[in-house]
């Protein structure tokens, strides 16, 4: 077995795809034993690429904005996506079917103090029709924090990926009001990393195939079977809630079965930041993005 190493910048169960090409065993089966860690607060998962601590690492595409801003392309690659759709929820105190995001003007909600989930929230808000200054952002720090927070009695609301907001409700503690993906539509909005050169070997095809089975698996396969396989890397979270937390996603369309990161959904991206993120230039999709080595 070819040891890769696989390094996530958030953990969920939104990344349940890249979790899945360990739990599934299709890393094995292509001759790759897997180990993987999550990125330290406030360091980028693409400094483990950089410093080759990690081959594949989970991101997103606007970690390439800076540098490339800069005039700098970038030695590294987003050559697979993970999700085409945002993957967050709105979760309430209290039950709600009829929710309007108008109610959040005026409400406090936990929410990330930056980056993408917050570019991409501001620009829900906007497809809403509601505008984002009228609401009480509360910034207490990572997903942990917000968590905490959140259990704790901080916020009307708070944005969480799954499983979290499935647990909070399974714990009698908040009621899931809204999905944050729909109100953005879809777009390139998490990536798989890696760096240019690696992507020409035969660990980066071995890797592509795995991964190219694992999306056909997380589409046709169980949400219970996948939950039962990926238990162990959620100690905390029930297996019924993680069940649900994945059918969600599917049925929500995440996970569509292509790997590529296609054109249409990197240009939706950088609608978004435009618009969301201030971001002032577009960038030609090759300084960003690669194909992936099994469809090159």
């Amino acid at each position: 077995m070819e040891k890769i190493s696989i390094q996530f910048t958030l953990f969920s169960a939104f990344y349940a795809p890249l979790i899945a090409t360990m739990s599934g065993g299709f890393l094995r089966q292509e001759g790759l034993d897997a180990d993987w860690s999550v990125s330290p607060p406030g360091v980028s998962a693409i400094a483990a690429l950089e410093d080759g601590s990690a081959q594949v690492v989970q991101s997103a595409l606007s970690q390439s904005f800076g540098p490339l801003t800069n005039g700098i392309r970038p030695d590294y690659a987003h050559f697979a996506q993970v999700n085409e759709m945002d993957g967050f929820f709105l979760t309430g105190r209290d039950a709600d079917p009829d929710f309007q995001w108008s109610k959040l003007e005026g409400a406090s909600v936990v929410l990330f103090g930056g980056g993408q989930p917050l570019t991409m929230f501001k620009f829900a808000c906007h497809q809403a029709g509601i505008d984002f200054a009228k609401i009480d952002a509360i910034h207490v720090g990572g997903a942990a924090d917000m968590d905490k927070a959140f259990r704790d009695g901080q916020g009307h609301y708070v944005q969480q990926q799954g499983p979290f907001p499935q647990q909070l409700e399974a714990d009698g503690i908040g009621h899931i009001v809204a999905q944050v993906g729909p109100k953005v539509g879809p777009c390139g909005f998490s990536s798989l990393v890696a760096m240019r050169d690696w992507l020409d070997t035969d660990m980066a095809k071995a890797f592509a195939r795995a991964y190219s089975k694992t999306r056909r698996y997380m589409n046709e396969e169980r949400a219970e079977e996948i939950a039962r396989a990926q238990k162990s890397y959620f100690p905390k979270i029930d297996l019924d809630v993680l069940t649900a937390c994945i059918g969600t996603y599917q049925k929500l369309g995440n996970w569509t079965p292509h790997i590529d990161i296609t054109e249409a959904a990197y240009e939706a991206t950088l609608d978004i930041y435009q618009f969301a993120g201030g971001l002032e230039q577009r960038f030609a999709y090759d300084d960003v993005c690669a194909r992936p080595p099994a469809l090159a």
